[in-house]
């Protein structure tokens, strides 16, 4: 079995997976952790969530341009390229824990109106774990985007299913045991650390790649900017549309409105799961196809095929929560998220094209 197909298999199985832990895990979490607490532990999320921005679209950048060396069998290439968004990347992870060290000494400034002292503390404290996280994952990202690259799909899904389960016993665990927002952070944070290295092991040892220091290629940047530069458009488009939302309503109404906000996003979360999971295997194959200048016919077949997989999957998906989805967030969520059904429908509905078309994303990518 080929790398993409096996990835493409093993990506529904973490869809599978994740969505399966969304529906028993998730009600477990509400029901532990109350309302309120959720709520704050998604604002801060939300709020942190705005930082992720820092990666410009060098991410999909790096992925483009090693699959593009690697097509021309340039290795030297790969290596500079790699060693010069290592360094980039330990900058935008710096800067990233300094904004977020900017935002834990101004919590109380934003949100003192609709949360108590100790509410706002908590919130502080978990902004900056994240952040912390976030940067940290900044500065080791490049290699995760090399395996990508080289289509390492196998190991990559591994990793993501053994993360899933294992993080979901311990914070099971924790829960059980009483604790509660705050040490959810803190395991999220050390299996992320863990996954990272992963990642530099496998770099270094298995694709035997490594960083080279030597003859960078900074005029590069200006070509690649060009390519990163709407990735990074669409990304400032996507933080908005997904976390201004939690922001405001914590500024202005509280952590319960917040809660009830993103029990829907959540929904929405498994929902688009489903459309991106084989699309987004497909970046290095069709980088590939585009630097051997593939024919629009090739292209056209491998979107619509691809297309044709997503529509019948999120169809049923929409049509099933249409109508089971009152009953089932009652059941799921519990009492009080009564309005989550119908901002979860307007997400759903919203989204239904694009969730088709996500390989033609993939594919301008590719093409520059």
């Amino acid at each position: 079995m080929s790398q993409i197909k096996a990835g493409a298999f093993l990506s529904y199985v973490v869809v599978g997976l994740n969505s399966l832990v969304g529906i028993l895990y998730t009600p477990y979490m509400l029901r532990m952790l109350g309302q309120s607490e959720y709520g704050l532990y998604s604002l801060a999320a939300s709020v942190i969530a705005y930082l992720g921005i820092m990666d410009f679209g060098f991410g999909n950048a790096i992925i483009r341009y090693t699959a593009k060396f690697r097509a021309e069998n340039n290795i030297k290439r790969q290596h500079s390229l790699l060693g010069m968004f290592s360094i980039i990347y330990f900058c935008i992870g710096l800067v990233t824990f300094i904004l977020g060290l900017i935002l834990y000494f101004n919590t109380d400034l934003i949100f003192d109106k609709t949360l108590s002292n100790v509410e706002v503390e908590q919130t502080r404290i978990m902004m900056l774990l994240l952040a912390f996280n976030l940067g940290i994952t900044f500065c080791f990202s490049v290699f995760g985007s090399a395996i990508t690259a080289y289509e390492d799909f196998i190991y990559m899904r591994i990793v993501q299913i053994f993360r899933i389960v294992l993080n979901t016993i311990v914070m099971i665990a924790l829960l059980y045991y009483g604790y509660k927002a705050v040490a959810m952070v803190v395991t999220q944070t050390i299996f992320n650390f863990l996954t990272l290295f992963l990642n530099f092991v496998y770099f270094k040892y298995k694709l035997k790649l490594k960083l080279s220091f030597k003859n960078l290629e900074w005029g590069l940047l200006k070509e690649i900017g060009a390519y990163s530069f709407w990735i990074f458009i669409a990304t400032i488009a996507d933080r908005l549309y997904w976390s201004t939302g939690p922001f405001f309503l914590g500024a202005e109404i509280g952590a319960i409105a917040v809660a009830v906000f993103s029990v829907a996003v959540s929904l929405h979360h498994i929902y688009l799961s489903f459309s991106i999971a084989v699309s987004g295997v497909f970046l290095p194959k069709v980088s590939i196809m585009a630097a051997r200048e593939a024919s629009n016919m090739e292209m056209s077949n491998l979107f619509i095929k691809t297309g044709r997989i997503q529509f019948i999957i999120i169809s049923f998906f929409i049509a099933g929560f249409i109508i089971f989805g009152k009953p089932f967030i009652e059941l799921w969520a519990g009492k009080g998220y009564d309005e989550s059904y119908y901002v979860a429908v307007i997400f759903f509905l919203s989204y239904l094209v694009v969730g088709i078309q996500m390989l033609g994303i993939t594919i301008i990518q590719a093409r520059n």
